[in-house]
């Protein structure tokens, strides 16, 4: 079924002033056929997309869904004239990079460093939940996401994953704390311990040597952000386990240490790209560096 992009625009102003005259007004077309326009579009769709609430236009539910995807279709097509106009005019594009709002800000870092010598390219960074930036690159509003779990995929997916790194997973703590033990059994069940959530790509091989030790382990918290739970750690709430990459500066300085590994435990770092679709230069860039190194932190 071949959408009308005229009809969907029709709509998506009749939706936003509520009201048919003054989005007749606005497209600078009769209310009668705009009104007609809209008709074609419900019959195409199989759906009544407005309510009439008095004098009002209310959007039904189908209403709302197709809204959310004319949100989605517009921004994209605003999105290619800015950046076709910036080609033209000479301009660098800025890689649009999206990054989980709970991912290692050490490992964006690493990521992005080969992009900070040579010749520098701007890049704009936004933080969200899977569920935001996956519709943003979707509709071409990023180039790429950076994930440490690699979202379900199915016949409709437009993106496409990389692993482009894997790190061991340790457990650490304040010197202090840690006392020169290097056993995971004993920390683990004689300190209390500092997790990442249940919805970390890691989490599950956490819990499986955690069931295996047969003893009582002692949770002090769960948390979903990296960074929080690196400052946990530095405070010295119990011994945390996660990869070294996101304590490396406090390793070095001797703030936390590392008591030893967790065995078979390993957190995935991944980029999410479009599919089928021209990669912004910069990417190919990232990936082929990544390729050549053979690891982001080894």
């Amino acid at each position: 079924m071949a959408l009308n992009y005229n009809h969907l625009r029709y709509f998506w102003a009749v939706a936003k002033e509520g009201h048919l005259t003054r989005a007749a007004k606005q497209l600078n077309i009769s209310q009668s056929a705009l009104s007609a326009q809209i008709g074609k579009l419900e019959d195409q769709l199989g759906h009544r997309l407005f309510e009439r609430r008095g004098r009002r236009l209310v959007v039904s539910p189908a209403g709302r869904i197709a809204m959310a995807h004319c949100e989605v279709i517009f921004q994209s097509g605003e999105a290619l004239v800015r950046r076709l106009e910036a080609g033209d005019a000479g301009v660098v594009n800025p890689l649009r990079i999206g990054a989980l709002s709970t991912l290692s800000r050490n490992f964006q870092l690493g990521f992005l460093e080969p992009m900070m010598g040579g010749e520098p390219v701007p890049f704009s960074v936004r933080s969200g939940s899977i569920r935001e930036l996956l519709p943003a690159l979707e509709a071409h509003l990023l180039d790429l996401v950076l994930v440490n779990q690699i979202p379900s995929r199915d016949s409709t997916t437009s993106w496409t994953a990389q692993v482009i790194d894997e790190q061991p997973v340790g457990v650490i703590g304040t010197p202090g704390r840690i006392a020169g033990r290097s056993d995971h059994a004993e920390l683990l069940t004689s300190e209390p311990v500092i997790l990442p959530t249940r919805e970390s790509g890691f989490r599950n091989g956490i819990d499986l040597v955690i069931e295996a030790l047969g003893r009582p382990v002692t949770i002090a918290a769960e948390v979903d952000d990296m960074a929080m739970l690196r400052l946990l750690a530095r405070a010295d709430a119990g011994i945390a386990i996660l990869p070294a990459i996101v304590v490396k500066d406090e390793l070095a300085s001797g703030t936390l240490v590392e008591a030893c590994g967790m065995p078979g435990v390993s957190e995935q770092f991944s980029v999410l790209i479009p599919e089928h679709r021209y990669l912004h230069p910069a990417v190919a860039r990232l990936l082929s560096e990544r390729q050549d190194r053979g690891g982001m932190f080894d």
